[in-house]
């Protein structure tokens, strides 16, 4: 994925300077050509002989240190780099870059570069909630260097709160989404449902289905990284909400149907992809239901079609559905886009390996209102999502 791409990984000296090995080495088993440029605070953490071994190129630290990379080494490395990410950033080089301080190498290229520039701060919780650093954060991302937010948690030091570096997928995820994703949804709001909903029988027991949400939230992740402001209404899952859009937690399908409609009008782009039930018990038990001799007799009745209702209003939307089915796949989903006068619908087989719920791929066919098909191969569900907004881009 990141075949052909130059990484300039700058390290300065904080404690979690050590997880910045485990990334190097993901980044390079992506592909990346990876350079590390380390500050002299950064060598007490990791010495630069394990950057080295990890990255396979020379570790640079000094700026006026005789190295094979060029005549003039900050300049030669800001020229090389297609990104550069800064992390673990302590509050020192944050403060020394809003400022325009170029007093080490790494500060130095950041000045030349004209790459873009992905700061993750890493640093103790009152360190980063102190005014000054939130002002040069601030300016930061006035002058468009891209903050990757930190992570809450135990930090090292014993305290608790915001401050932890975060995971290297996190990391990895904003370097990928830098270089390869096309900006095509800018100005556009793009809803999306994921999940199951749950309906409760009683306050202990609900009725639900095995929907994880992954690939709604790979939607709204997807949507994200193409520029778009985006809304997902969630039913219960195990997955955190994706950073930077707009979360909405629902639990029945009742609540889904009354956010979904809320933010209806306003959206451009439509992705029903959560699994709603189509019923609910028509009676909820205010107490635990107790065991009693014979059979427990539920009487359901119909929950709202969200999609449904959405197909009769829409107007200037896009709106995509989709048809997970165990049988007659591609006929369910042709008959569910004229039903709901849906734009277009994707369709799997939940019976097929790497296709059903929980799953971290999927396998899906798309298929537009005008009949027009696209298989794809089992691709994970991110880029699952990509195909889908290629897709919507070229209905709209």
């Amino acid at each position: 994925m990141l075949k052909g791409k130059v990484v300039l990984v700058g390290v300065t000296g904080g404690i979690a300077a050590y997880k910045m090995v485990d990334l190097v080495s993901r980044l390079k088993k992506l592909g990346a050509d990876v350079f590390v440029v380390m500050t002299e605070a950064a060598t007490r953490f990791v010495t630069p002989l394990v950057m080295r071994t990890i990255s396979q190129n020379p570790v640079s630290i000094d700026t006026f240190a005789e190295t094979s990379t060029g005549p003039v080494q900050h300049i030669d490395l800001a020229q090389r780099a297609d990104v550069v990410l800064i992390a673990p950033a302590t509050a020192n080089i944050v403060g020394k870059i809003a400022h325009g301080i170029a007093d080490n190498l790494l500060s130095t290229l950041v000045m030349a570069t004209r790459a873009p520039v992905l700061i993750a701060p890493s640093m103790n919780v009152n360190m980063y909630e102190n005014p000054i650093f939130q002002e040069n954060l601030a300016r930061l991302r006035r002058l468009g260097f891209q903050i990757i937010e930190p992570a809450s948690g135990h930090l090292a030091c014993g305290d608790t709160g915001k401050g932890r570096l975060p995971e290297p997928e996190v990391i990895i995820e904003a370097i990928l989404t830098t270089l390869h994703v096309k900006q095509d949804l800018r100005g556009k709001t793009v809803l999306v449902t994921a999940g199951a909903t749950r309906e409760a029988l009683d306050p202990v027991r609900f009725i639900t289905n095995h929907s994880t949400g992954k690939m709604g939230y790979a939607l709204a992740e997807a949507a994200r990284d193409r520029g778009a402001r985006v809304i997902l209404v969630s039913g219960p899952t195990n997955l955190a909400p994706p950073a930077n859009v707009t979360f909405i937690p629902v639990t029945s399908a009742i609540e889904m149907y009354e956010a979904v409609m809320k933010h209806f009008p306003t959206s451009h782009i439509v992705v029903k992809a959560a699994a709603v039930a189509d019923y609910r018990p028509k009676r909820r038990a205010e107490q635990k239901i107790k065991k009693g001799e014979g059979n427990l007799i539920i009487e359901l009745e119909r929950n709202p079609d969200i999609l449904y209702e959405l197909g009769k209003r829409k107007e200037h939307q896009i709106l995509v559905g989709f048809a997970a089915e165990s049988e007659n796949v591609i006929e369910y989903a042709k008959n569910k886009i004229q039903q709901k006068n849906l734009d277009l619908i994707v369709a799997n087989d939940i019976t097929q390996t790497g296709a059903g719920f929980g799953e971290e791929t999927n396998i899906v066919t798309l298929i537009s209102a005008n009949g027009l098909m696209v298989d794809l191969p089992k691709l994970s569900k991110y880029e699952v999502a990509h195909r889908i907004f290629d897709a919507v881009t070229e209905l709209i």
